[in-house]
């Protein structure tokens, strides 16, 4: 039997539709209403499939987040097999580690400060260029962003208490991207290996950095970081496959391989001030584009299942049984 891991209702009915499929067995857990026994050690799970959004906050689930970490760490202790466990969920819920890699592999991302108090912003905004964001360590969804546009503006913030870091109170104040083409492109992968990806454009005279910087519906209201770059067929933004360069290809199965993501999605830009590619985003929770079959071709979550079953049948351990 499968564990599926996860606090959200809709977000993961194509996995479960492909196990029933199967004839699969599979248990869904929420890690927002959960308990576990330090002295336990077996599970009747031959895989546990950590779906844990970081997201889960604005939906009453703060107390998932950490909880998970402890969970997961746990299971790897006694043996049980887990897919996108402790280190990559460690990089899920840290923007500020997911940046220090980049720098670590030499890889390209926006400039950006890692910053424990509002007090500090004006600060380490010395050297950056303007327009910069706040985004919180912790965000998930596109949640936790804000631009400003000078340092003023930014002081001003700070004086009037506008300013939240989350629920970690560390954020980053990052260089706001202009976006080359008015597109990010997102890269899927799966077991460590490019999967597929997708331009993602929008629509209209701006481009309001989706899902880079702020997701924004016509009437000015934020979006969620899945409807912006995976529901985004269902949105009125322009979706198209790509198939990225051979380099590029290769940095992100390194991203994916070096944090222990099984499966995941890469997202990265051109600044168009200067042709760079920065990658900017490292997500571990990745649902996979809507109406894939049109998309990209194919159905993601079959070949999703197919390395779940691989997973599972590499990794019979004794310690996985019925108790």
């Amino acid at each position: 039997m499968y564990a599926i891991f996860h606090e959200h209702p809709d977000w993961f009915r194509p996995l479960f539709n492909e196990l029933s499929a199967r004839q699969i067995p599979y248990v869904q857990l929420d890690p927002t209403r959960h308990y576990f026994d330090i002295e336990e050690k077996t599970y009747p799970y031959a895989l546990f499939f950590n779906r844990m959004s970081p997201s889960a906050y604005l939906r009453d689930g703060v107390q998932g987040i950490f909880y998970t970490l402890n969970f997961l760490k746990h299971l790897e202790d006694n043996g049980i097999p887990t897919v996108n466990g402790y280190k990559a969920f460690t990089y899920e819920t840290s923007k500020a580690l997911q940046l220090s890699l980049l720098e670590r592999l030499g890889l390209g991302y926006p400039k950006a400060r890692v910053v424990n108090h509002v007090s500090q912003l004006a600060a380490a905004a010395e050297g950056l260029r303007f327009p910069v964001v706040v985004k919180a360590n912790i965000g998930g969804s596109g949640a936790g962003i804000t631009r400003y546009d000078s340092l003023e503006v930014l002081q001003e913030a700070v004086v009037q208490g506008d300013i939240s870091f989350g629920i970690d109170h560390t954020a980053l104040l990052q260089e706001f991207i202009p976006a080359r083409g008015g597109f990010i492109t997102r890269v899927e992968t799966l077991g460590g290996k490019y999967l597929y990806a997708i331009r993602v454009y929008t629509t209209g005279e701006s481009f309001n950095l989706c899902p880079a910087d702020i997701c924004q519906t016509n009437d000015g209201k934020e979006l969620v970081r899945n409807a912006c770059a995976l529901d985004a067929p269902k949105n009125g933004l322009k979706v198209e496959a790509y198939t990225p360069p051979d380099e590029v290809i290769q940095a992100i199965e390194t991203i994916v391989q070096e944090t222990g993501i099984d499966v995941g999605g890469i997202e990265y830009i051109i600044d168009d001030r200067d042709g760079s590619l920065l990658y900017y985003d490292i997500n571990a929770l990745s649902n996979f584009v809507a109406d894939a079959d049109n998309v990209i071709g194919f159905n993601p979550h079959k070949k999703l299942v197919d390395f779940l079953q691989t997973k599972a049948a590499q990794t019979v351990s004794p310690l996985t049984h019925a108790h």
